[in-house]
């Protein structure tokens, strides 16, 4: 790939505004494949705020990468699910957990 100067439409700079929070990858790492629930999600990420976790979920169902199933039960029922954009990143976590397992 060709070096671009990093302007604002620079593909790097871009992804990075999205992927460069602390505990957005670990989310959709998380999520993978599968259904899972709220509760779920924050026992599987430790040191995790309830706020945080939140405010990263909310913003990852905004810009499309998981999606949100709010059943009308009592106690209220979350589940969180990759969209097809959300599983397009996982092969890059893939690669960032094989560098770390090698290098770090």
């Amino acid at each position: 790939m060709k070096q671009k100067i990093s302007n604002a439409d620079c593909p790097v700079r871009k992804s990075m505004q999205v992927f460069a929070g602390k505990w957005t990858l670990l989310i959709i790492f998380q999520i993978n494949h599968r259904v899972i629930r709220y509760g779920e999600l924050k026992r599987a990420i430790p040191g995790i705020s309830e706020k945080m976790l939140i405010e990263e979920l909310k913003f990852l169902c905004n810009k499309g990468f998981i999606k949100k199933k709010q059943y009308p039960e009592v106690p209220p029922r979350v589940e969180y699910s990759l969209t097809p954009l959300g599983e397009k990143v996982l092969p890059i976590i893939d690669e960032i957990a094989k560098f770390g397992m090698e290098n770090l």
